[in-house]
């Protein structure tokens, strides 16, 4: 059996947590990692309020474990009737990413909520430690999404020793036991895992997504680099650039800077849009470069439970190399 700090903090059996991946999450996912023993997280980015209220509500039906809510900082801030809605809701956590979480970390507590903050550099991990945070998620570059370019095996270890003894859960690079043992060993608490989610059978994404996703190689996965000529981060948010797939969209815009600064009024109106149809996975596929890893569509706690039972075998393993 594999508990960690982040266990005893949330409240969960194994210290794996699903990433709040905005519209792309849903209650039967998040439920089901949390009554395999994981936390289970719910995405606030491109959901309504009523959406929202709907899915929080179906999360408890299915459950009564702790789960999670997570709110992105950039390119807005958090709707607030969103934000108050999870408030009132009281879920175990809160989770923040891609910008300075500000007062929303008091508000958070003054409800009787803890906050994790996902990070993607040492200093961000040390402001974040600052604004009182109960942990801190350091995030790779190889992950999918919006992210930085500080590699996880770099990162982690760094922002554990910046922020100790505040806890560290790492990110980027992990799909399996091996990561979760890996990420140990780097003195991170847990593990926070987005893409490996995304092929679970309770996932919401479209079925051609995840087959996208299962016939890829890591390789295959690009950093979409114009997003910050279209989406240009301003006040606290942090720098981040979308690791995705190939799509008729980006092949028309990557590498076009100038072009994308010129045109990004439009080009945000074509995101809003696909977001707003549901289809931006289509136009942005976000996939971590553990494609490469993934090779079949499982349920989302037979995924969570084999990560800690690989992990575990590969702990005794090197256990016993160690002796």
């Amino acid at each position: 059996m594999i508990r960690t700090t982040i266990c005893d903090l949330f409240g969960i059996e194994a210290p794996i947590i699903q990433a709040g991946m905005g519209p792309f999450t849903c209650a039967e996912m998040a439920a089901a990692v949390a009554n395999a023993g994981g936390l289970g997280s719910l995405g606030t980015t491109a959901r309504s309020v009523a959406d929202l209220r709907a899915q929080m509500q179906r999360t408890r039906e299915l459950t009564n474990r702790p789960f999670a809510v997570n709110f992105t900082l950039y390119p807005s801030l958090p709707n607030e009737e969103a934000f108050e809605l999870v408030l009132a809701a009281h879920p175990q956590l809160m989770s923040f990413a891609l910008g300075d979480p500000g007062d929303y970390v008091k508000r958070a507590h003054d409800a009787g909520i803890l906050v994790m903050h996902q990070v993607t550099t040492r200093q961000q991990a040390v402001e974040a430690a600052g604004r009182g945070v109960d942990a801190i998620v350091a995030q790779g570059s190889e992950s999918g999404g919006f992210g930085g370019i500080v590699a996880a095996m770099a990162l982690i270890p760094q922002v554990v020793d910046a922020v100790s003894p505040l806890p560290v859960v790492a990110a980027g690079g992990i799909a399996d036991g091996r990561g979760l043992a890996a990420a140990l060993m780097l003195g991170a608490q847990g593990i926070n895992i987005g893409t490996r989610f995304l092929t679970s059978r309770e996932s919401p994404i479209r079925e051609a997504w995840k087959q996208a996703i299962l016939a890829a190689e890591s390789e295959d996965t690009m950093k979409f680099d114009v997003w910050g000529d279209i989406f240009p981060p301003g006040g606290g948010a942090y720098p981040a650039i979308p690791r995705v797939l190939t799509s008729a969209f980006i092949d028309e815009w990557h590498g076009r800077h100038d072009d994308a600064t010129q045109e990004a009024a439009g080009l945000r109106d074509q995101v809003v849009e696909a977001m707003a149809r549901g289809t931006l996975g289509e136009m942005l596929p976000f996939t971590g470069q553990t494609a490469g890893l993934i090779g079949e569509i499982l349920p989302a706690a037979e995924i969570t439970r084999r990560i800690v039972s690989e992990a575990e075998d590969v702990l005794r393993r090197t256990m016993k190399v160690m002796v």
